[in-house]
């Protein structure tokens, strides 16, 4: 009876594993695009994938660096006139002419609705003082974000020598553009009212994204097409704490496409809450006490079968100095999966814990040179 209750056991399982299998194959075989790969977007963990590695030319989904770029630069509300020659390319456009003003607020949602070339080509000169400098900036981010197989040759994506990617880079790109709250913002918009020019006048620029009005959840995030590249289209949508991040590369029917691949997904992952409970304590210098942490709820979209192998680290200093206050941040958990931190959760400090003036001042002077946070 034993053997029988394993054997079942066993086939049971082979078979899951078989059908998982099959599933995740049949997601990735009923693309037409040539290259695709669908994430978890916080963990990265691949959903499904196909030809994910191949480098391919990526049209307009460029200006996703583009933009994220320009973002971080900063100062995105000053106006400024765009540089005449930059704004002389062809393909979509924003609607730029020479001596008109702008911010790279207004340039933003130029590169991310409309996908002006013209937008991108502002941008650029805006942040990196000429085009050049400024693809050089995109590729040092590029390394920096450890996207191993792409390399740009211009801020708009037209096709060009050496400008190329593959669907695993601009779904991790995508996913790192996703993060940052302005970015968010302007890829959601199906459409936004502006005014710039010289005399600025009122217009509406319209999103190309149309899985923003065709999908349920949708976020974002940036379409894509030239001759050689053919149809390229990164989507984002969120449900019930998961966000998705979708990539085609040279795909016949790209709408289609995303949305079988998402359903897909959301069938496939879900948030799960994670445990912080945590009785690990440290010892306040001069105090005589030591002092208990706690974190807060916390929830993490995993793929079921990924659950088992998350793990927990806590990050906590045996001692600090200078007393702590109630909520101070005094270390973190970590939650670990294959080897790579997905999520991080503060350590507060449970209670105040004073200690003499003295002491008190030797944590500011740490406070001070960043010793001590």
């Amino acid at each position: 009876m034993k053997k029988f209750t394993a054997l079942s056991l066993a086939l049971v399982l082979f078979f899951g594993s078989f059908a998982g299998l099959r599933l995740r194959a049949s997601a990735q075989s009923a693309s037409s695009a040539v290259s695709a790969i669908l994430i978890e977007a916080e963990t990265g963990a691949v959903i499904s994938e196909k030809n994910a590695d191949e480098r391919r030319a990526m049209a307009s989904t460029t200006k996703i660096m583009t933009a994220i770029l320009t973002i971080e630069a900063g100062d995105l509300d000053r106006e400024f006139t765009v540089d005449s020659f930059a704004i002389l390319v062809e393909g979509t456009s924003m609607g730029l002419l020479e001596g008109d003003r702008v911010s790279r607020r207004d340039l933003l949602y130029g590169i991310l609705l409309p996908s002006g070339n013209d937008a991108a080509n502002a941008a650029a000169v805006s942040v990196g003082g000429s085009i050049s400098a400024f693809v050089k900036m995109m590729n040092e981010k590029a390394e920096k974000l450890g996207l191993k197989d792409t390399h740009f040759a211009n801020p708009s994506g037209l096709d060009a020598d050496g400008h190329y990617t593959t669907a695993r880079d601009l779904a991790a790109l995508a996913a790192y553009a996703m993060k940052n709250e302005t970015f968010r913002e302007i890829v959601s918009c199906t459409s936004k009212k502006l005014e710039y020019g010289n005399p600025p006048y009122s217009r509406t620029l319209y999103n190309s994204n149309k899985m923003l009005s065709r999908y349920e959840g949708a976020v974002g995030i940036k379409t894509g097409f030239t001759d050689n590249a053919r149809r390229c289209l990164v989507s984002a949508a969120e449900r019930d704490g998961v966000m998705l991040i979708a990539v085609t590369l040279s795909a016949a029917d790209d709408w289609n496409d995303h949305t079988k691949m998402l359903d897909y997904g959301f069938s496939r992952v879900k948030s799960y809450t994670l445990e912080t409970g945590c009785t690990a304590q440290t010892a306040v210098v001069g105090s005589g006490k030591s002092v208990g942490v706690y974190a807060e709820s916390a929830q993490l979209a995993l793929i079921p079968e990924s659950r088992e192998r998350l793990e927990r680290r806590v990050i906590l200093p045996r001692m600090v100095y200078g007393g702590v206050t109630e909520g101070q941040k005094l270390g973190e958990l970590q939650f670990v999966l294959n080897g790579k931190v997905v999520k991080t959760v503060p350590l507060l400090a449970k209670e105040t814990v004073e200690v003499n003036g003295e002491l008190s001042l030797w944590r500011k002077m740490l406070s001070f040179f960043g010793i001590y946070a």
